[in-house]
């Protein structure tokens, strides 16, 4: 008898786990740098767009951490999540210095080791629905304090070039 190889073996895999394995991949390691090792997806690509890669990757890291949380990781983990992809989205903001950020920290990527530490700890919780509204709130507050980061850091820049001329 063959026996399949699966990350999830102490509950069940789902269709949805999956995606966020698909998706991962697409945005932290999709694309290799040709005679390396080197993988790199999406994320720092779309951090090359100002402002709005960052708000879109921000948003697709999100929507992985909240089917995550939906999907047994406790609110310990899916808060240390949250803070990966916001370390990854402030940081990543800066002009320069997080384009290059961007490529090393692969956010998404650490959130889902952590779930597979998690699930291979035993600390699979079930259905993790009674979290969602915090991680909802959480996610929301992120938001409001990203945007409001990116227009501190706009005036900033704004102020730092029309001094210069």
């Amino acid at each position: 008898m063959v026996q399949q190889s699966s990350h999830y073996t102490r509950t069940p895999r789902s269709e949805k786990l999956k995606w966020v394995e698909q998706m991962v991949k697409l945005m932290d390691n999709q694309f290799t740098v040709p005679g390396t090792r080197f993988r790199f997806g999406l994320d720092p690509i779309l951090g090359f767009v100002p402002v709005i890669g960052d708000l879109a990757s921000f948003a697709i890291s999100a929507s992985l951490v909240m089917t995550m949380a939906r999907h047994g990781a406790s609110g310990k983990l899916v808060i240390l999540m949250l803070v990966n992809i916001f370390l990854d989205t402030v940081i990543g903001s800066i002009p320069i210095l997080g384009n290059l950020f961007d490529f090393a920290f692969k956010a998404n990527e650490r959130n889902v080791k952590m779930l597979r530490a998690h699930y291979d700890e035993g600390k699979y919780q079930g259905s993790g629905k009674g979290i969602l509204v915090g991680v909802i709130i959480g996610i929301v507050a992120l938001f409001i304090l990203l945007l409001w980061l990116l227009w501190q850091l706009a005036e900033w820049i704004y102020t730092l070039l029309a001094g210069m001329f």
